[in-house]
């Protein structure tokens, strides 16, 4: 079955933002999670590392699907964090990522409209710091080629910008790209031409890259 693409933000890192409003200081937390235990765990490892503050509201969203959604409003009036940071999260079309917004309270009340605005908001801060990747799928492809051929494979591979994996020297050169899965033949017909079809080749498996998102 093949693989399914979807937008996450960067794993092995978390992104932070900080927003203040009539005193109030939120704290935005991001990081990518693939289990519903991995999401339990890093908001428990933000509820001690700001044991101190008032809140600590959440939102997840886990899944190739996003089938698996969870938010709470830790002690906030109902629907005024927990949900808002969830909107935000499927407003920028994100699964696999947990955000968390904690909540030093400063002594002005801002109303169920205004915990909405600053819990959504701190959110869209938070991602808007965070590295959003698209998990591509990608086809393994293995190229097996005589040492005379590599300096013109190799150029052809510069040209095309095709990734790289692996190469590996032993009597011949073996490389593994990267392709997307339906540049895989058109791909095949250049290097035929290229070699005179003195090449062989193995499909391997597909797997998900992680591409970011280009700066405009």
């Amino acid at each position: 079955m093949s693989l399914k693409k979807y937008k996450t933000v960067l794993s092995d890192e978390i992104f932070t933002a900080e927003y203040e409003i009539n005193k109030s200081k939120f704290i935005a937390t991001v990081k990518q999670v693939e289990t519903e235990e991995a999401a339990r765990e890093f908001l428990l490892t933000l509820k001690k590392k700001y044991y101190d503050a008032t809140h600590n509201c959440s939102a997840w969203i886990i899944g190739i699907n996003g089938d698996k959604q969870k938010s709470n409003d830790d002690g906030e009036p109902g629907g005024t964090a927990g949900n808002p940071i969830l909107e935000t999260i499927k407003k920028n079309e994100l699964t696999n990522v947990i955000v968390v917004v904690t909540r030093y309270f400063g002594g002005i009340k801002l109303g169920a409209g205004g915990l909405i605005r600053a819990y959504s908001h701190t959110a869209s801060l938070g991602l808007n710091e965070s590295k959003i990747v698209t998990m591509t799928p990608m086809q393994r492809l293995s190229i097996t080629i005589n040492y005379n051929l590599l300096a013109s494979v190799e150029n052809w591979l510069r040209n095309k910008n095709i990734t790289v994996e692996n190469k590996d020297y032993t009597e011949n050169v073996k490389i593994t790209l990267l392709l997307l899965p339906e540049d895989v033949d058109s791909r095949l017909i250049e290097l035929k031409d290229l070699t005179a079809a003195n090449f062989l080749h193995t499909l391997e498996e597909e797997i998900l890259v992680a591409v970011e998102r280009e700066v405009n």
